[in-house]
């Protein structure tokens, strides 16, 4: 199987699965995008879903294919804590809030196992 083909693939997988957990969270209300674009139609942030997930996803697995395993690891707990602080700066910008129920650690967590995911999808797919 081509290289090309399970990029493509896991930056498509990780675009669905990014939009249907917003989806879910939104639906929740565990938290919202106050600025996003077409906020009339969508109430997630699909410029998020739709082009800052496909080149983080892809800057991922570029980076992650040079990585031994150990360090892979120890990479996506890099982004795992970064995403996690990144959240407070969002919230502060007006970009992200998140309700009274949601923790921090929910995104450390959540964003390591997805990039678990992710890799693990684009190892099966190659």
């Amino acid at each position: 199987m081509s290289n090309h083909r399970a990029f493509v693939a896991t930056i498509i997988f990780s675009c669905f699965i990014g939009t249907y957990l917003d989806l879910l969270f939104v639906g929740k209300q565990m938290y919202s995008f106050p600025a996003r674009p077409f906020p009339g139609i969508f109430t997630i942030n699909v410029a998020f879903t739709l082009l800052i997930l496909p080149i983080f996803t892809t800057l991922f697995l570029w980076i992650a294919k040079a990585l031994t395993e150990l360090s892979r690891i120890l990479f996506i707990v890099l982004i795992g804590l970064c995403i996690s602080v990144s959240e407070s700066f969002s919230e502060n910008l007006g970009l992200f809030t998140h309700s009274e129920a949601w923790q921090h650690s929910y995104s450390l967590f959540g964003y390591m196992i997805f990039m678990l995911i992710i890799w693990k999808f684009y190892r099966w797919f190659q």
